[in-house]
């Protein structure tokens, strides 16, 4: 990991016609680590991923990435430029096979031997592409099918992995086993924003760490820092982090 901003989050206001969900949001994602964004259930989390997919575009500020700003252009356009997000609930074609959904991540490469190429690396990747690549994938556990979302994303060969709860609806085996991938999908060189409601677990996996608040960066700073700080089981509570605490660090 790099100590240079890889995507840069600037001034950034978003929400979805009725006002701002996302306030003056300021970070940056450094290159080749794990970011992880977690924080209190309304606080912006998905809605800052969606404005760096393109999905949602914000009425103000910039996102840098890779010395490009990204407001103003299509989702189709991000995903050129190598960012790639798995949406929070679940999005295989269940009546089509494992494989096929996989190939579809592809479906910007018109090359199909490049196409057959990134299958065959992602199947040793991900045994489960390659054991049950001809099941329909609606036949899959909930846990098969992240796994399986996982692997169609890499298929653009993506720079940026955006990740939106991953762990939602997982048992705690499986649970394992999705943080595993996200730490080899790192190890394999991608860089990963996610938003993940199992917090402590995240944040020790990841780089850096931003705590979201009613759409405001109330902390940010390495994995350890965030997990650590004495505020931070308050976000969970239903608290808040004080002004009090804030001047106190100053």
């Amino acid at each position: 990991m790099t100590n240079s901003p890889y995507v840069s989050f600037s001034g950034v206001f978003a929400g979805y016609g009725g006002g701002d969900v996302l306030k003056d949001v300021t970070f940056n994602v450094p290159q080749g680590g794990i970011t992880t964004i977690v924080g209190p259930n309304g606080s912006g989390k998905s809605t800052l991923l969606k404005t760096v997919s393109g999905l949602v575009r914000p009425r103000a500020g910039e996102i840098v990435f890779k010395g490009q700003n990204l407001v103003g252009k299509s989702a189709r356009d991000i995903l050129r430029l190598g960012v790639v997000q798995v949406p929070q609930n679940h999005s295989l074609f269940r009546e089509m096979s494992v494989e096929e959904n996989v190939e579809l991540g592809a479906f910007l490469v018109r090359d199909r031997n490049v196409i057959a190429k990134r299958l065959s690396v992602i199947k040793e990747m991900f045994p489960i592409v390659a054991e049950r690549s001809k099941d329909k994938a609606g036949s899959l556990s909930g846990g098969q099918q992240r796994l399986v979302e996982f692997a169609r994303c890499l298929m653009l060969e993506p720079d940026l992995v955006v990740l939106d709860e991953p762990s939602m609806g997982l048992d705690p085996k499986t649970l394992k086993s999705m943080f595993a991938t996200v730490k080899m999908m790192n190890e394999a060189g991608r860089t990963v924003l996610l938003v993940e409601q199992n917090a402590r677990q995240a944040l020790k996996l990841s780089d850096f760490g931003v705590v979201l608040e009613n759409g405001h960066v109330r902390l940010s700073g390495s994995g350890s820092e965030v997990l650590n700080h004495p505020e931070i089981g308050a976000l969970y509570l239903g608290g808040t982090i004080t002004k009090a605490s804030n001047e106190s660090e100053q």
